[in-house]
């Protein structure tokens, strides 16, 4: 099955469950569905960040610093993080991630997704999936600031990103 094929839940607002459709009609309709973030970090606390692959449905070749995706028709948010992150970072006995909160993202003409933000610390090798990440590295916190204004970041992940910063901050 392609990932076009692949079946999810459309959500509506508030998050509850209101139809099935495939990620491709999902995606090209612009129909709410439900996804997962997770910022994964080495021994050394850096950032895993990746560039996606040219071949990608959403957001081609642009850079991101969490590993996710989307939440199959029927999946918790948490089963899709750890699945995600396992199959993203291509690691098996990854800690389960961290819940830490869950915001509406609005991508505009996009359409609209939930997003589940988890954290998880890999202190395996990683191997990451070809089809998925062109290009990654373990940066640290400052390095991925320094290279915000200077590389194409996904705009759902930027999002994610600067509420995990505002959450950091008001702990």
């Amino acid at each position: 099955m392609s990932a076009a094929d692949e079946i999810l839940d459309i959500v509506d607002e508030n998050d509850r469950v209101v139809g099935q459709f495939p990620r491709g009609r999902a995606y090209a309709e612009g129909m709410r569905h439900r996804c997962v973030f997770i910022q994964a970090r080495d021994a050394e606390g850096r950032l895993f960040v990746h560039r996606r692959t040219p071949t990608k449905l959403v957001f081609p070749s642009l850079y991101d610093m969490f590993v996710g995706g989307v939440v199959g028709a029927g999946e918790a948010y948490d089963e899709a993080a750890l699945r995600e992150a396992e199959e993203e970072l291509g690691v098996r006995g990854l800690p389960h991630p961290e819940f830490l909160f869950k915001f509406l993202y609005d991508g505009g003409a996009r359409g609209s997704w939930w997003s589940a933000v988890y954290e998880v610390r890999c202190e395996l090798a990683v191997s990451p999936q070809v089809e998925e990440v062109a290009w990654h590295a373990f940066l640290s916190e400052e390095e991925v600031e320094r290279r915000l204004p200077e590389w194409e970041w996904v705009p759902d992940g930027l999002a994610a990103y600067e509420r995990l910063k505002e959450y950091r901050a008001a702990r």
